[in-house]
């Protein structure tokens, strides 16, 4: 059967693209080896969201008291809440299968591997192969998994990964998380949420290390004081599970340390999937693991064409969406401008949440800017008061001489639904002095942004 476009991949890149490809009027064929959706829907953004949100609740009742309310008793089913971060996750899953009929998109499930001849080969459960072709082209978006550190190779029992991590049989009681990034924190807070002993082991100076270093002092702070054990400079040099749980020796400044904990989570982000999936059969140019790709994700070879985790850029889902909708109406004959990788917004859900988007203040300095620094605490706001979540701040970085926002870092409460905001501004090139009279609604968290712009001017009101 022959298509117009054929997606390899249903991530958030994959099933994005083929609903846009099919909005364009192009016979749309998708490939997917497990469930719709990818690791975002089905193994990462979706259910690790809900888990977050079940500990949320879950800290809500053990300090309802601070709110007036009294709770007699409460306690964290663990069984419970994976349950319902799995509903969750099937539910979106049934959501997108929806999609795909809606917009007439077929699904070939199997495993598929690109051919000569703009042609993918899908082998089904059972063996069976049929080679189906693309006469616009062939876009593979396969994504992502967890990467094995060659000293912590996981079992999926006692070092796992995040997969492992959110669908574990019973609840921790000691836990080491290997990696602070996104995946790390976000697993590190739903588990000391819930009563699990946690530990932190980062090799780099500070937890969150992309983020800017006051958002990383401000995190550990906060992690500290609900009780997570953070050890930075450190890497683990092995981990003993011959026992019934794990003996990880861990290397620090002070030299050699060892815990005992029942699991181990290897968080040291991901590897691409591109393995027998036939880019070498072909030609097509992969380097340090990413296929490469120009400005509009088309491969060395014309009618092949790879969009998300497997091309250079960050990894993540929201990037993968807008690269797949660039690459198909490049395809279908539009002019899309390329993506600006310098005004990608990232986000992390542990609580104090992080958001962030443009440089770091060191990175402005490297860079030669002169900047303005602007600064408000979520202690100095009103509503973050009223709510309890007086943790964090908003840091804006200006250049001083055109007041171009240069990057904007968040931690606090709902900061990740804030950061769009930040995101805008740079996309629309608007001053710091414009960003100052932007009225904001009172009282609301995003006040902050507002206040802190105004702080990188000598404005400030309310600090």
């Amino acid at each position: 059967m022959s298509y117009d476009i054929i997606v390899v991949g249903s991530g958030p890149g994959g099933y994005v693209t083929a609903i846009r490809a099919s909005q364009l009027g192009l016979k749309t064929a998708i490939v997917e080896r497990e469930s719709l959706g990818g690791v975002c829907l089905n193994w990462g953004c979706i259910p690790t969201k809900a888990l977050i949100k079940s500990a949320n609740v879950y800290e809500y009742l053990q300090h309802a008291a601070d709110y007036g309310i009294n709770v007699k008793e409460s306690s964290a089913d663990f069984g419970a809440m994976i349950k319902r971060s799995r509903d969750v996750a099937n539910g979106m899953s049934n959501g997108i299968q929806f999609l795909m009929k809606k917009n007439k998109i077929d699904v070939l499930k199997g495993n598929g591997v690109v051919k000569a001849g703009k042609a993918v080969e899908v082998t089904d459960e059972s063996g069976n192969k049929t080679t189906y072709t693309a006469t616009k082209g062939i876009i593979i978006a396969t994504g992502s998994r967890s990467r094995e550190l060659p000293n912590l190779p996981q079992d999926g029992a006692k070092i796992i990964g995040y997969r492992q991590a959110m669908t574990l049989p019973a609840q921790p009681k000691k836990l080491v998380v290997v990696g602070s990034g996104a995946i790390g924190v976000e697993f590190a807070y739903f588990y000391n949420a819930i009563g699990t002993e946690v530990t932190i082991v980062e090799y780099l100076p500070n937890i969150v290390p992309v983020e800017d270093e006051d958002v990383s002092k401000q995190l550990e702070k906060s992690f500290k004081k609900a009780g997570i054990n953070i050890l930075t400079n450190a890497s683990v040099e092995s981990v003993d599970t011959s026992g019934s749980g794990c003996v990880v020796s861990i290397k620090t400044a002070k030299g050699e340390e060892k815990i005992e904990c029942d699991v181990v989570l290897s968080a040291a982000g991901v590897v691409t999937n591109i393995e027998n999936i036939g880019l070498e059969e072909l030609g097509i140019i992969v380097d340090k693991g990413r296929i490469l790709v120009d400005d509009y994700y088309q491969t060395n070879l014309p009618g092949y064409y790879a969009i998300g985790d497997v091309v250079p850029g960050p990894a993540l889902a929201h990037v993968a969406s807008a690269e797949g909708i660039i690459c198909v109406e490049k395809i279908a004959g539009h002019h899309p401008e390329p993506l600006n990788y310098s005004n990608i917004p990232g986000c992390t859900y542990c609580s104090p949440e992080v958001a962030s988007v443009g440089m770091t203040e060191k990175a402005a300095k490297e860079a030669g800017y002169e900047i303005k620094v602007g600064k408000f605490p979520f202690s100095a706001s009103g509503k973050a008061s009223a709510a309890g979540a007086k943790d964090g701040f908003v840091k804006l970085i200006f250049d001083a001489k055109y007041g171009e926002l240069l990057g904007g870092h968040m931690i606090g409460a709902n900061v990740t639904e804030m950061v769009a905001e930040l995101v805008a501004v740079r996309k629309l090139e608007t001053t710091g002095e414009e960003l100052i009279k932007t009225v904001h609604p009172h009282p609301t968290m995003s006040e902050a942004i507002m206040e802190a712009a105004a702080a990188a001017y000598g404005e400030v009101i309310h600090l």
